[in-house]
C-alpha cells in the first residue's frame, strides 16, 4: 500500500512539473549562464547572451506546446479547460499562455539590445543575462500562479532581480542612486501588498484565489451594520492590494520611483523594466482583482478609474517638460499605465482584448524606442537627451524613420499598433457604459482620449529634433550590432503589422482571454 501511494505521488508530481516546464528551462539556463561566465574567458562573455536567447527560444517553444489547446481550440476538437497542479496553486490557461509569451518576447528583445550596450559600458558579464532570465521566471510564475503565496514569492523574485539590474552599472552614481530608491520604495510597497494579502487570508481562510472568491462574496452578503460583518476588512484588503500594485505599475500617486529609476538604470534595463515588469504587474492585477475579487467590482472599479484618470493626466503633462529622453519615456510609461488600467476597469471582452493587444504593441514600441537610444550611445556621447537626436534624419534616415514610427504609435496614430490597442481600451469603456453601468465610463474614455492628444506634443519632439533640429549631431556614424539591428527590425515590423493587419493578434487575444472575460462576466451578476 505504501509503495502504491509513493508511486502515485511521484506520478502526480511529474505531471505537475509539466505545467512549469518553461520556468524550469529558464532556471536551468540561468544557472548554466552563471557557470559559463566563470569558465569562459572575459572576452567571450557575449556568448552567454546568445545562450540566454537560446534558452528563451526553448521556453517559448515549451509554452506553445503547453498552450496549443488554448491557441488552437478548433483543432483540439473541444473547449480546453484550465490545467491546474501543485494542489491548485498553479493554473495554466489562455491568460497565462498569452502573458508568458509577452514576457519571453520582452526578455528576448532585452537581451538582443543589451549585447551592444554592455560592450559600450564595459559591463559585459554573464550574471546580467542570468538576472534577466531569473526575472523572466518570476514573471511567468506571476501569470500562472493561482495562490497568494505563489504570487507573492514570484513577485519578489522578479522585484529582487530588478533591484540588482537597475544598479547594475555600479561605477555610475546615478545607477546606484536609482537602485537604492527603487529598493526602498519597492520594499515599502511589498509590505502594503502583503498586508492586504494577509487580510484577505483572514477573511477567506485560504490563499487560493478560487476559494477566496466565494468567501469574499459571502462576506459582502453579510447584513450591513451587523456585529459580525466582514465588509470593512474586505474593503481594507482590497485598498491595500490596490495600493501595493499601483506601485508596481507606477500609477499615481505611487509613481515617484519611475523617473529616477528609468533615468539612472542602464538603458537596456529601463526597456525591460518598462515592458516586462509592467506586463507582469498587470497580470498579477488581473489574477487578484478579476479571479479573487471579481465580486467586488462595483467597489474597486471606481477606485481604479480615479487613479487611471489622474495617472494619465500626470504622466502626459509631466512628460511635456522633460528634456532627458529616458525620463520623458518614464512619464510616458506612467501615462500608459493609466491607459492599461482602462482594460481592467471596463471588465469586458473588449477591454481585456485591448489590455493584451496594447501590452504586445507597447513591448514593441518601447523596446524599439530604447533600442534607438542605445544606438546613439558611443564613447563620449551618452545619447540620453532629446537634443542628441538632432540631425539623425540626415545621418541615419532608417533609424530616424523607425524612431518616428515608435513615437507616433505611442501617441496612437492610426495605421500603427498603438491605435489598435487604444481603440479596444476606449471601446471597452463605451461598451460598459452602454450596458448601463454608469455615465462615468463615457467621461473616463473622453478624458483618456483628450490626454492622448496632449501626448502627441512630446512624442513629436523627437521627430522635430531628428528632422528639424538646429544643432548638428555628432558626425560619427552609428554602429549597430547584428542583434540590435534585428531587434529594431522586429519591433518596427510588429508595430506596423498590428496597425495595418491586426486581425490575427486580435483573434488570438480574444481566444486566450475568453476564460478571463467569462469569469469577469460571472462576477458581475
Amino acid at each position: 500500500m505504501f509503495l502504491l501511494q509513493a508511486s502515485t505521488t511521484a506520478l502526480y508530481s511529474a505531471s505537475d512539473l509539466q505545467l512549469i516546464t518553461p520556468e524550469l528551462i529558464l532556471t536551468v539556463c540561468a544557472c548554466v549562464v552563471l557557470v559559463m561566465e566563470v569558465v569562459l574567458p572575459q572576452r567571450k562573455s557575449r556568448l552567454t547572451g546568445y545562450f540566454a536567447l537560446m534558452g528563451l527560444a526553448l521556453a517559448a517553444a515549451s509554452v506553445l506546446v503547453l498552450g496549443a489547446p488554448f491557441l488552437f481550440p478548433a483543432s483540439a476538437g473541444f473547449a480546453p479547460s484550465a490545467l491546474t497542479g501543485f494542489y491548485g496553486t498553479v493554473r495554466v490557461d489562455g491568460f497565462a499562455v498569452v502573458f508568458k509569451l509577452i514576457f519571453l518576447l520582452a526578455a528576448a528583445l532585452t537581451v538582443a539590445i543589451s549585447l551592444r550596450y554592455l560592450d559600450e559600458e564595459g559591463e559585459q558579464r554573464g550574471e546580467y543575462y542570468a538576472l534577466v532570465l531569473f526575472a523572466t521566471t518570476g514573471m511567468m510564475f506571476l501569470a500562472s500562479g493561482y495562490d497568494l503565496i505563489v504570487l507573492y514569492i514570484s513577485l519578489e523574485l522578479m522585484a529582487l532581480t530588478f533591484y540588482v539590474l537597475v544598479a547594475y552599472t555600479k561605477r555610475q552614481r546615478r545607477s546606484n542612486e536609482a537602485g537604492m530608491k527603487y529598493f526602498l520604495l519597492g520594499a515599502f510597497s511589498s509590505g502594503i501588498l502583503l498586508y492586504g494579502m494577509s487580510l484577505l487570508f483572514g477573511v477567506a481562510g485560504s490563499t487560493n484565489l478560487g476559494e477566496i472568491a466565494p468567501q469574499v462574496m459571502k462576506a459582502l452578503a453579510a447584513t450591513p451594520g451587523g456585529a459580525d460583518t466582514l465588509r470593512p476588512i474586505v474593503l481594507l484588503a482590497m485598498i491595500a492590494l490596490a495600493a501595493g500594485l499601483f506601485f508596481k505599475i507606477s500609477a499615481v500617486p505611487f509613481h515617484m520611483w519611475a523617473p529616477d529609476a528609468y533615468e539612472g538604470a542602464p538603458t537596456s534595463v529601463t526597456a525591460f523594466l518598462s515592458t516586462g515588469s509592467k506586463a507582469a504587474s498587470f497580470a498579477l492585477y488581473a489574477r487578484i482583482f478579476v479571479d479573487g475579487l471579481g465580486g467586488m467590482r462595483l467597489d474597486w472599479a471606481p477606485l481604479l478609474a480615479l487613479v487611471a484618470a489622474i495617472t494619465i493626466m500626470v504622466g502626459n503633462w509631466a512628460a511635456v517638460t522633460q528634456h532627458n529622453s529616458k525620463r520623458l519615456l518614464a512619464y510616458s510609461s506612467i501615462s500608459n499605465a493609466g491607459y492599461l488600467l482602462l482594460g481592467l476597469i471596463a471588465g469586458n471582452a473588449y477591454g481585456y482584448t485591448g489590455l493584451v493587444v496594447y501590452l504586445i504593441v507597447y513591448t514593441f514600441m518601447n523596446m524599439g524606442a530604447f533600442g534607438v537610444i542605445i544606438s546613439l550611445r558611443r564613447r563620449g556621447i551618452i545619447g540620453d537627451e532629446v537634443d542628441d537626436f538632432a540631425g539623425l534624419g540626415q545621418k541615419a534616415p532608417g533609424m530616424a524613420l523607425m524612431m518616428a514610427i515608435f513615437m507616433l504609435s505611442l501617441g496612437g496614430l492610426p495605421l500603427t499598433g498603438g491605435f489598435i490597442g487604444k481603440w479596444f481600451l476606449f471601446g471597452g469603456l463605451f461598451q460598459r457604459g452602454d450596458a448601463g453601468a454608469g455615465n462615468w465610463y463615457y467621461w473616463l474614455a473622453a478624458w483618456a482620449a483628450l490626454n492622448t492628444v496632449v501626448s502627441f506634443y512630446y512624442y513629436v519632439r523627437f521627430i522635430r529634433a531628428m528632422y528639424l533640429g538646429e544643432r548638428v549631431a555628432d558626425a560619427r556614424p552609428l554602429s549597430l550590432s547584428p542583434a540590435l539591428s534585428t531587434a529594431l527590425v522586429v519591433c518596427v515590423a510588429g508595430v506596423i503589422f498590428i496597425g495595418v493587419y491586426p486581425q490575427p493578434v486580435i483573434k488570438m487575444a480574444q481566444t486566450l482571454i475568453s476564460t478571463l472575460a467569462h469569469g469577469g462576466a460571472i462576477a458581475l451578476r
